[in-house]
């Protein structure tokens, strides 16, 4: 098997009430799909978790700090406090190689932070980074946040990222590789 699915920052915060995504109903579908599909192919799955600092809505402990999808047995998780997954956990990139992983699907909140910058790190670490469109989300900020996710796919994709729909992530021919 050389793909996993990486689920960034898949967080109560951002997707439940009080302050969800604006597009989080839709969002939390896409990676509901995604982990499904993902599981069903025996994929590696990869839940990142951020720590935010103290009295943010992501501080670790807290009710938004939880992961929206429950961990199944064989699952990694991995934590966070800065918005490139391997940079923060160094020994990453070495533990995928170990299970042959090869290429990672990302996925989840928030597409302009960490999901842009998880990204370029699993370029930098020679993995072949999939962005999955449709699953991942960002809040309004100068722009409205499908404008900024369409800006980050349209940015991934000429950096080497290839950006593809989620309904068109496959995890099967993983095995076949």
């Amino acid at each position: 098997m050389t793909r996993a699915l990486m689920l960034i920052d898949v967080q109560r915060n951002m997707l439940e009430p009080p302050t969800p995504v604006p597009s989080a109903a839709s969002i939390r579908e896409a990676l509901q799909d995604l982990l499904l599909r993902a599981r069903g192919a025996g994929a590696l799955v990869v839940h990142v978790q951020n720590d935010g600092p103290p009295g943010e809505p992501d501080e670790p402990g807290t009710d938004g700090w939880q992961l929206v999808f429950p961990v199944s047995d064989g699952e990694l998780i991995v934590r966070k406090d800065q918005e490139n997954t391997f940079a923060a956990n160094p020994a990453l990139a070495k533990d995928l190689a170990d299970k042959q992983i090869t290429e990672v699907v990302i996925a989840g909140m928030q597409s302009n932070y960490c999901v842009a910058e998880s990204s370029r790190g699993a370029l930098k670490q020679g993995l072949q980074a999939i962005l999955a469109a449709g699953a991942h989300a960002t809040y309004d900020e100068s722009e409205p946040a499908s404008v900024i996710s369409a800006h980050t796919e349209r940015e991934l994709a000429a950096e080497g990222v290839t950006v593809l729909p989620f309904a068109e992530v496959s995890f099967e021919e993983s095995r076949s590789r």
